[in-house]
């Protein structure tokens, strides 16, 4: 028993050393990052950007936190929109290099991209573009570009936007596992595929008309930056007439067929170097460190800019999904800090949990109230993503948004047929008539889907009634654009469920003008955990687990038990609505 007692002790040991080391380890790196944080920007040099990362709206590093950015990959869209206007005014920096390929990220923010690039060029400086290989989203942001340059083994995607839906329902029957839908919304087709095995003439005419309205926004932006009709890029796509990189010239969707040397002596070309000249590149990403001590915006006023991004679901909330507790703290923050005088709400979200997205509506309601607030949807602010957004005083989307959706609907797995073929059957013993209200075993009732039903219509009125009162139209006019469809930011203008067209900046600037500002700085919210705190926080789950492991072992299951429920009696903190004692049913 020493023996034992000696080795857990010694493992341990280890481990808490192992623990330390690596903290301190790591403490190192992140003092000699923050030591090479210094960029030095030499004359004539050019910003070389390249999207390698799925970009996130916000990526909310806590800059006071030496540990931020030590594991953190990619960069928000506000850091790299941000650096881009900095490099405008930067003299020292003459042009950019966009090398793209396989961008991951939404419509809307390739639309914002491609506006900052624009808005680059109009200081008399360059942006050239390369590539070996152009997807349509790709081929979308270099065509702002005032050269666009193509391996000539290369290629371009450019064919018109397509989707594909899979439908399930017959994979439902065969395998005897199958999801029971409840929903309300013609055109809630995020639940067909359960329902059926083919696309209903309304899924069909929603998905249709979104992307056919996302195309021509695409190829009026293309068709503008580099001179070729609409009617003319839409015959491109039509005949593939960018298959072959000699089509793409001819067709003048890219200027020459170049290798990546020769692309680089373009570059010297333009900069007025000699062929032994080296460019100058400084990547963007080294650059955004210099560019976020530049403030563009200052002022003792200040517009909190708040974003709200990821699937709904209850909970905290995190830069990977939005819950409530981190946005309801951020919005009443800006509430009660004097300094804070508009609020902008930028929506990066499909919806999800309903419950979760009206407690979010209800403190924009109360902030709107107390301050001008504004909302800015971004790529996506569908279902609880609009949501969200109809509590506020004016709401800017991108033509490119993909929004609306007012429909609620609620999916069940049930097994009950699978059980049946393989000889599984389950009893139920309840106290009260509804005590035993679903099981996954059994079919669902009647009853059971009614009470369902009755939840999913009335949150349907709910959501119609937050819509209706915060757009000024009636209760009839919201279910007439609703039943869950899906619109584009441009359809969305039209039928009056969003204020205006464009970007954060709009948003900005018309918080600002709400607010009667001139000058102004921005305060970003919320603040997510580093990846870094993210890890210490698993690691210490782990060893958590391991020691907790060796305790039960040593003391026994009964005397643990025991032990655990003293200390969470011991931690507890403030009024408790739980159960008195642990039941343990075996």
């Amino acid at each position: 028993m020493n023996f034992l007692r000696n080795l857990l002790a010694a493992i341990l040991g280890c481990l808490i050393a192992f623990g330390i080391i690596f903290i301190m380890f790591f403490f190192l790196l992140a003092l000699m990052g923050s030591a090479d944080d210094t960029v030095t920007i030499k004359k004539n040099s050019v910003l070389e950007i390249s999207f390698t990362e799925p970009i996130y709206d916000y990526q909310g590093k806590d800059e006071s936190d030496p540990f931020a950015g030590l594991f953190e990959v990619g960069m928000g869209l506000d850091e790299i929109l941000h650096a881009i206007k900095v490099a405008k005014n930067d003299e020292n920096i003459k042009g950019i290099s966009l090398n793209t390929g396989f961008l991951m990220a939404g419509m809307a923010q390739a639309q914002e991209l491609r506006k900052v690039l624009q808005d680059f060029k109009e200081n008399g400086k360059f942006v050239y573009a390369y590539s070996d290989f152009y997807t349509q989203k790709d081929y979308y942001l270099a065509s702002s570009a005032d050269k666009l340059y193509l391996n000539p083994q290369g290629g371009i995607d450019f064919k018109g936007l397509a989707t594909e839906v899979l439908y399930y329902k017959e994979l439902q029957e065969k395998s005897g596992i199958k999801m029971e839908v409840v929903r309300h919304g013609k055109y809630k087709s995020a639940v067909e595929p359960f329902l059926t095995d083919s696309m209903s003439d309304e899924n069909r005419q929603q998905i249709k008309e979104l992307i056919t309205s996302l195309w021509n926004v695409m190829i009026d932006d293309i068709g503008e930056s580099r001179g070729i009709g609409t009617r003319a890029l839409n015959n491109i796509a039509d005949t593939l007439g960018a298959r072959m990189p000699e089509y793409a010239v001819h067709n003048g969707l890219v200027d020459e067929l170049v290798f990546t040397d020769e692309y680089h002596q373009l570059i010297k070309t333009q900069l007025g170097l000699s062929e032994d000249d080296d460019i100058e590149y400084v990547k963007l990403v080294d650059y955004a460190k210099l560019a976020n001590r530049k403030k563009l915006a200052t002022g003792n006023d200040k517009i909190a800019l708040i974003y709200a991004q990821g699937e709904i679901f209850y909970g905290e909330g995190d830069k990977d999904y939005l819950g409530q507790g981190l946005i309801t703290r951020a919005l009443k923050k800006a509430r009660e800090d004097d300094r804070i005088k508009a609020v902008v709400l930028r929506v990066n979200s499909p919806g999800g949990n309903a419950l979760t997205a009206d407690i979010i509506w209800r403190e924009v309601e109360l902030t709107r109230k107390e301050k001008p607030m504004v909302v800015s949807f971004g790529n996506v602010a569908a279902s609880g993503g609009y949501y969200i957004g109809v509590a506020s005083d004016h709401i800017v989307a991108e033509p490119t948004t993909v929004t609306g959706s007012i429909g609620v609907f609620g999916t069940i797995p049930n097994v009950s047929e699978l059980a049946d073929n393989i000889g599984i059957n389950a009893e139920q013993v309840g106290t009260n008539a509804n005590s035993v209200d679903y099981s996954l075993f059994e079919p669902m009732s009647d009853s059971f889907r009614n009470v369902v039903q009755e939840g999913i219509e009335d949150t349907y009125q709910t959501f119609l009634k937050r819509v209706a009162d915060g757009r000024g139209m009636s209760l009839a006019e919201v279910d007439a654009v609703a039943q869950g469809r899906v619109w584009s930011g441009v359809d969305a203008k039209r039928l009056g469920l969003v204020d205006a067209l464009g970007g954060l900046d709009d948003a900005l600037s018309k918080a600002a003008e709400l607010a009667e500002l001139e000058s102004y700085g921005v305060l970003k919210y919320p603040k997510y955990k580093s990846d870094f705190e993210r890890l210490m926080d698993d690691l210490e789950g782990v060893k958590s687990s391991i020691g907790q492991s060796f305790i039960k072992e040593e003391i026994g299951p009964e005397a643990y038990q025991v032990l655990r429920d003293l200390k969470q009696m011991i931690q507890q903190e403030g009024i408790q609505a739980r159960m008195p004692y642990t039941l343990n049913i075996q």
